[in-house]
């Protein structure tokens, strides 16, 4: 008496004879020995993965926490079943160490505002996992990198004071533009105030000729 097992698509079978592998099926209709023998289903999608958020070190010796998701799937359904006792762990693994290595050689600022860098980096140093795990990272992205609340209310005072500097440099700033406007202001009045009194001023010598006539009048009635 045989059984049989559907092997559905995008999915591999294991054939085991007496716990032991002998062949690997594609999907489709299979047929196997009942008690001897049995068919492991492995599936071969893609599958979303998000790492537990854990604590990383800088070069500054600054303290994050990193939150990581990845997507992946099975390349090798023996070696991930057999030569592995959990292949999505020890991949995890893997991931967290790699990601520690490349943000411990990064100092905090670095490592905040280059995501994107060490994304690339991470994908490249995990590579294909086929060979090892039976895996393959298809993409991996750090969805955040947190610092911890001492450091996160240091880099707020930073901000703050540099908020306040900017602010009171704009402001000395104004005020010397203030001062300089006002100083350019009364010196163009003095100039103007000095030129219309002077000799060369038309108007002032028809001034002074026209007392000097009615001095002169003055004195003859006298």
């Amino acid at each position: 008496m045989l059984g049989f097992k559907v092997v559905h698509q995008n999915c591999q079978g294991l054939v085991e004879t007496l716990g032991k592998y002998r062949r690997t099926v594609d999907a489709g209709l299979h047929f196997y020995l009942p008690f001897l023998q049995q068919i492991r289903t492995v599936n071969l999608a893609m599958r979303p993965l998000k790492l537990s958020q854990y604590s990383v070190i800088t070069k500054d010796n600054a303290d994050i926490k990193a939150s990581v998701t990845l997507n992946y799937h099975v390349t090798d359904a023996q070696k991930y079943t057999y030569e592995n006792t959990d292949s999505v762990e020890s991949m995890s693994q893997l991931v967290r160490g790699h990601l520690r290595d490349i943000i411990g050689r990064l100092e905090l600022t670095d490592a905040l505002g280059s995501t994107s860098k060490i994304n690339a980096n991470l994908a490249a140093a995990i590579g294909d996992l086929t060979n090892v795990y039976g895996i393959n990272v298809d993409r991996v992205n750090i969805d955040e990198l947190t610092p911890s609340v001492a450091i996160q209310e240091a880099m707020d005072k930073q901000l703050t004071a540099d908020r306040e500097r900017i602010a009171t440099i704009a402001k000395a700033e104004g005020e010397a533009q203030n001062i300089k406007l006002t100083t350019d202001a009364r010196n163009r009045a003095l100039i103007e105030t000095r030129s219309g009194a002077s000799p060369s001023n038309p108007y002032s010598s028809r001034c002074r000729k026209l007392s000097n006539c009615q001095s002169r009048g003055s004195f003859k009635r006298s």
